[in-house]
């Protein structure tokens, strides 16, 4: 696998959901509310007349206000008088991805769909909220069925693609992916997932249309030169990456994950110093974002200060308590520390959100082991192992690893 042609896929401008990305139901009908609507799109089901008319409209202008907690005392109120209100338990969905709690807002909408099946907008935010949680097997079937309903909708088709790209299915990701072009030819992002997903489906003509056209338009650009960072990073190239990366951040010092991706390639040179400045100045950029907290504990961990490794993985944790990455680095750090019952702890979190992962049965295995759990400790490394010998016969087939950070927002701002 081309390691060159994997890594420029992954970068994004942003990987925050915007407030206004998620449909948000109200009155008569369903729409998907674009960053800056000044008024949220409607539902399908209005509020009884009376008193709850009132409530849901008080919620209504709560949940415009960004005032989550009256929004959702409103709505609460609504469904408990009238507990078949696809409008409420809509809305509470809305207030559930706004506070990025992603199994709650799951848990809503899919209540709500199975009252209004045909309300296409509540099927897409399903699959915006397993999105959000890296879950892209789930997320494709509910994707898809909004693009039956509403075959022009470029959001779902968007997310689909990349849906199809990070599972493998680059053929199905190609074709969703190109019917965008009209619109998305000078998003450079866009043209290398699209190249991407053209070379590993056997299309050599729209792999050489998307990557011939990604370098016409990138011409000088900030975020071309974070790409071909990104490019020499992947393939273990660290000064080519700080050279493209640094040119990067002198054209554009506040583009999104470059100095993310400069903390990345000084880490891997074990310059830890500069590694902290560059991921300091992307949580100063993006202080909500969890991934440089994540890197700094990582950072930290390998300089021996288990210490400053933990705060930062909890801190990455406050950001994003899914993190998949920072509970597996709190648990090498409590098991370096000897506090095993408190590294199965993180460990467990870690299998929950990845129950196939090696990486995590690993682990998992180790720390078992050292509390004298023998029997389980034998069950996860027999796991690890036979993981181990399916993914080698997958490995020609798939991306190694999880996605990069700046991938995960393409398609959602939109």
């Amino acid at each position: 696998m081309d390691r060159l042609a994997i890594s420029i896929t992954r970068y994004v401008a942003r990987s925050a959901l915007l407030a206004g990305s998620f449909c948000v139901l109200a009155g008569s009908q369903v729409a998907l509310a674009q960053p800056g609507d000044a008024h949220p799109p409607a539902s399908a089901k209005k509020p009884a007349p009376g008193r709850m008319a009132g409530v849901f409209h008080e919620g209504d202008e709560a949940l415009r206000a960004g005032d989550l907690d009256r929004a959702e005392k409103c709505f609460r109120q609504v469904l408990a008088a009238e507990p078949e209100s696809v409008a409420a338990l809509s809305n509470l969905g809305v207030v559930a991805m706004r506070r990025q709690h992603w199994d709650d807002a799951v848990r809503l909408f899919t209540r709500a769909e199975k009252l209004a099946p045909k309300i296409s907008g509540i099927r897409l935010n399903i699959g915006l909220a397993y999105y959000r949680q890296n879950r892209f097997d789930a997320a494709i079937p509910p994707f898809e069925s909004v693009l039956r309903d509403q075959p022009t909708s470029g959001q779902a088709r968007y997310l689909l693609g990349l849906c199809y790209f990070f599972t493998g299915r680059y053929a199905e990701s190609a074709h969703a992916l190109e019917f965008l072009w009209p619109e998305q030819a000078g998003n450079l992002a866009y043209l290398y997932v699209l190249g991407i997903a053209a070379q590993h489906a056997k299309l050599p003509d729209l792999e050489k249309r998307a990557l011939d056209h990604l370098v016409v338009i990138g011409q000088d650009s900030a975020q071309f030169h974070l790409f071909m960072g990104k490019a020499h990073l992947n393939r273990e190239e660290v000064v080519e990456a700080i050279g493209e990366l640094s040119h990067a951040a002198e054209l554009d010092p506040k583009l999104p994950f470059v100095h993310f991706n400069l903390g990345t390639a000084y880490l891997k040179q074990q310059d830890y110093e500069r590694a902290k400045q560059e991921f300091q100045k992307d949580i100063a950029l993006e202080p909500d974002v969890p991934f440089s907290y994540d890197q700094l504990g990582a950072l930290f961990f390998q300089a021996g200060s288990d210490a400053d490794s933990e705060r930062s993985y909890l801190a990455a944790l406050q950001r994003d308590p899914n993190f998949l990455s920072a509970h597996l680095g709190l648990a090498r750090v409590e098991q370096r520390q000897g506090k095993y019952a408190e590294a199965l702890l993180a460990a467990d979190s870690a299998e929950k959100l990845a129950p196939e992962s090696a990486q995590v049965l690993s682990l998992r295995g180790q720390i078992l082991e050292k509390l004298g759990r023998h029997t389980q400790a034998q069950a996860a490394f027999l796991r690890y192992r036979k993981l181990l010998e399916q993914q080698r016969a997958q490995r020609e087939h798939h991306m190694e690893g999880p996605p990069d950070p700046e991938l995960l927002g393409l398609g959602q701002d939109r």
